[in-house]
């Protein structure tokens, strides 16, 4: 395996965990809570879903990170 290979495969293996970590988030306050229709704009994040929200933030960078350096440096030997 050279560094192209495992390169694609961080980036598959991130996009699709990222995918499957946004899908598990519970859902917020609905789209009426943006104008004033409720309380719960700003909730504090407990237990698992705290944990879920950082690991969605590390995936996301370990995604970006990736395809910036896919961009930079396109053919690794």
């Amino acid at each position: 395996m050279n560094s192209t290979t495992i390169l694609q495969a961080v980036t598959v293996g991130s996009a699709v965990l990222l995918v499957i970590a946004i899908l598990l988030q519970q859902r917020g306050a609905s789209l009426g809570a943006g104008f004033g229709g409720s309380n719960e704009l700003y909730t504090t994040r407990r237990g698992l879903d705290k944990n879920l929200f950082e690991v969605t933030i590390v995936l996301a960078v370990i995604f970006v990170l990736s395809i910036l350096i896919s961009l930079v440096v396109p053919n690794l030997k």
